[in-house]
């Protein structure tokens, strides 16, 4: 029979929010105690702040900015990227099964925390992601140049994006903890994904019948933005407080869905773990039968399935709704393969955890092994950005021979320039990560902001040289330009398994990822 909460039952959950921002503090303590060079952690927070001011500021002082043509757009595109900012929040979230660990899922055996300190914990690591990251200083870039060089307006307007920055991470992360309490309910893996399909199906639709543009321009953010646009006057106080209103009120209500998903069990990490296997036909070689033992970890791993699926349709999905043309499709497999490097590829030993002890007594080579790491890692990577070029194909048209050679060409080469990257970073700085909850990271959050802002540099900047060659009448020109880009990545590769197949290295990485 329901009953209403007793008195002392109130005091109780004060208490325990209090321990679990108390929780928090400790834990961050503990994360901060862990980082071996302090200096370089105070100049990533430096350089972090700097940009962030950049961002905020230096827009504002480029010619046109809050007169021109351009900086009217960048204004009448504001709500759209507010609504957008949630968009992302949600689908970060789902895909990470609510957020990411501040404390592992494996150390939480010995040192258990409350769920309300692991919604915490999981808002303050939310902003420690290169497309959270992006996404911000997008829109704080797009304010100041849209306002221009009105010091007050200035002032106002990115106050407001910062609030509704942080409210709408924290909204994500109320429909990521809810999605993930469903998805654990029976049959909840079905409805989470009905949903999924719904929406993309929903918004592919809203595009091709040329009404997205419509449905943009009634977001309620619309509403928000024009308050903010004023400078410091009433409405810029009713849209602030709106802001701080969800900001504390999606705080406090993301406790809940967060308690509901720890009772219950995750069916899909469970599933993988508990099922039964038929044994296989032995493999001819020795190499065939450590890929299909890889092959086998990679895919049991809840994060990487979640992660290829958001990779690779994610990119595909928004390139078909807003028609992306086939020279500009040169960027598409750069960006999937870096996600997806990201997902276990930057510390790609991390896989065997202890299995690595066991590994390294089996009568195999050295160099085998290696071989058997990197064609898993290529295939997982080449699988998720085929899937975002095929999808992004198809409203395209057909392309132009020299078209096609570049976006091929690219995808070749961001491939292995990946690869030999993921392997080198995986051989100079392996962590003890294990990776079957779905939260799970393969390195340390900071760590993770590193990789991600230096691969999404060098790929990008790949893509944009290829999409210049798509343009030449000559289309052996983009396939002759891959050659140099290979042969650099391919010989990093080489010197990467050099360095595995010296024992003393190899006995300090496999030593490392198994602690």
């Amino acid at each position: 029979m329901p009953t209403a909460a007793s008195s002392s039952e109130l005091l109780q959950g004060i208490r325990g929010t209090r321990r679990a921002v108390v929780d928090v503090g400790h834990l961050l303590r503990f994360r901060s105690a862990r980082v071996r060079r302090r200096r370089v952690l105070v100049a990533l927070a430096l350089v972090f702040v700097g940009l962030t001011s950049a961002a905020a500021v230096l827009p504002a002082l480029l010619p046109g900015a809050g007169t021109g043509r351009h900086a009217q757009d960048a204004l009448v595109l504001l709500p759209s990227g507010f609504a957008g900012f949630i968009a992302l929040a949600v689908v970060a979230g789902v895909a990470s099964g609510g957020g990411r660990e501040l404390l592992a899922r494996e150390h939480a055996v010995i040192h258990p925390v409350s769920p309300t300190t692991d919604h915490l914990g999981a808002l303050l690591m939310a902003p420690l992601n290169i497309s959270w990251l992006i996404q911000a200083w997008v829109l704080l870039g797009a304010a100041a140049f849209g306002i221009g060089r009105d010091p007050e307006r200035l002032a106002a307007i990115q106050i407001g994006v910062v609030a509704w920055l942080l409210a709408a991470t924290a909204l994500g992360q109320v429909a990521a903890w809810a999605l993930e309490a469903m998805r654990r309910e029976p049959h909840g893996v079905g409805a989470v994904r009905g949903l999924a399909v719904v929406g993309v199906v929903a918004v592919v639709g809203l595009q091709l019948s040329g009404s997205l543009t419509g449905a943009l321009d009634q977001v309620p953010t619309l509403t928000l933005v024009v308050g903010l646009l004023g400078g410091f006057s009433g409405q810029w106080v009713q849209s602030i407080a709106v802001e701080l209103a969800l900001l504390v009120a999606s705080v406090v209500v993301g406790a809940v869905p967060a308690h509901l998903a720890a009772r219950r069990t995750p069916h899909d990490e469970q599933r993988l773990e508990t099922d039964a296997h038929e044994a296989r036909p032995m493999p001819r070689t020795p190499l065939a039968g450590l890929v299909r033992t890889d092959r086998a970890s990679v895919w049991r791993a809840v994060p990487m399935r979640r992660g290829l699926t958001v990779l690779a349709l994610g990119p595909g999905v928004i390139a078909l709704a807003g028609d992306v043309p086939w020279d500009i499709m040169t960027i598409l497999p750069g960006l999937v393969a870096s996600g997806g490097s990201l997902l276990f590829g930057v510390n790609a030993w991390c896989l065997d955890g202890r299995g690595g002890l066991w590994r390294e007594s089996m009568p195999v080579s050295p160099g085998t092994v290696f071989d058997a790491r990197v064609v898993v890692l290529a295939e997982f990577l080449a699988l998720a950005s085929a899937v975002t070029l095929v999808v992004s194909s198809l409203r395209a048209g057909p392309p132009t021979a020299s078209e096609l050679v570049a976006v091929l060409a690219t995808w070749v080469v961001v491939l292995v320039q990946v690869v030999a990257a993921a392997m080198r970073w995986s051989q100079l700085r392996p962590f003890a990560v294990d990776l079957r909850s779905a939260r799970a990271t393969p390195a340390p959050p900071l760590i993770m902001v590193g990789y991600s802002v230096r691969l999404a540099v060098s790929t990008t900047v790949t893509g944009l040289v290829f999409t210049a060659l798509s343009h030449a009448p000559d289309p052996r020109l983009p396939l002759l330009s891959a050659v140099p880009f290979l042969c650099w990545s391919l010989a990093r590769l080489t010197r990467t398994r050099r360095r595995w197949l010296d024992p003393v290295d190899r006995a300090r990485v496999v030593t490392a990822v198994a602690a």
